[in-house]
């Protein structure tokens, strides 16, 4: 995969879809809220519902002549690429429902520093500094955004705690698939990862304390086509053309979105200071593509 001084202007459209895909995954707090089901089973619906129609198209796309052998596919990875992310849903799906939404935004998405951090440290990359200042610029902007939301409170804390799970576990799942991104197409790495998760996620939704079963579809099946065949689809795509800093930036346009959101639908307006984390986040993804 191209190192961050290697982004040429091709990679326009990989970005695009990077923030595209973080937009969409904005609404998942609303739709987990929404469901009529435990936190583990609107996982798993997200997940189950979704993997059927992204192994047609692979099944679709290997007939075509597009596709991989099934003996050639890195099952060890998917299998591990499907535990980091049946592990971040779980853990962020409890985080949303016992901590705020802001919380659960904030350290939810500190998967961008993560992300940079282990690229730095681990694989010896050497980001741009215009990539460094951007990640500065984009946390930043993020701690004003959610700042007069987000609440340091004990009543929140495993809320909290869980969402932080949750980044750790969503990076592993991140460099999990730029690695496989680098041999397969993107519907055959987000199929295998998506049934994986669901298998692994059923008994755990199963054993949870609430519903399993929804009363109420809609949220679901919305929650598998924003979050997971959408958002997660475009974000396995960028995933294979862009650096792990850069894909990290993208992730923190989900609380610029979730802000906005909260402007139209519930009239929360934001304020100067507000508006200015959210102009500081934009300036970030700006200066990235430098």
């Amino acid at each position: 995969m191209a190192s961050v001084s290697d982004m040429q202007p091709a990679s326009r459209w990989p970005l695009a879809a990077l923030l595209l895909g973080s937009a969409l995954l904005a609404f998942g707090p609303l739709l987990v809220r929404l469901a009529d089901v435990s936190p583990a089973s609107s996982a798993f619906w997200r997940m189950a519902l979704a993997a059927p129609v992204l192994i047609l198209i692979a099944v679709w796309q290997r007939r075509d002549g597009g596709g991989v052998p099934l003996r050639a596919l890195p099952w060890a990875a998917g299998l591990a690429a499907g535990f980091f992310f049946a592990a971040d849903l779980v853990s962020w799906h409890f985080g949303i429902v016992r901590t705020t939404s802001a919380n659960a935004t904030l350290f939810g998405n500190s998967t961008a520093f993560m992300l940079a951090g282990w690229a730095i440290l681990v694989r010896g990359d050497t980001p741009k500094r215009s990539t460094l200042q951007a990640l500065a610029l984009a946390g930043a902007g993020t701690a004003l955004l959610l700042g007069n939301s987000a609440q340091v409170s004990s009543q929140h804390l495993a809320g909290d705690l869980l969402s932080l799970l949750a980044a750790a576990f969503y990076t592993g799942y991140i460099f999990t698939i730029i690695r496989m991104r680098d041999r397969l197409p993107t519907v055959t790495v987000l199929g295998m990862t998506t049934l994986v998760s669901a298998v692994m996620l059923l008994p755990v939704a199963l054993l949870a304390p609430g519903s399993f079963w929804p009363g109420n579809w809609t949220p679901v099946l919305a929650l598998a086509l924003t979050s997971q065949l959408l958002g997660q689809g475009l974000m396995t795509y960028a995933s294979g053309k862009l650096p792990a800093p850069v894909i990290g930036i993208g992730l923190l346009v989900q609380p610029m979105v979730s802000a906005a959101a909260g402007w139209v639908v519930l009239n929360e307006a934001l304020g100067p200071v507000e508006l200015l984390g959210a102009a500081m986040v934009a300036a970030a993804l700006v200066l990235v593509r430098r």
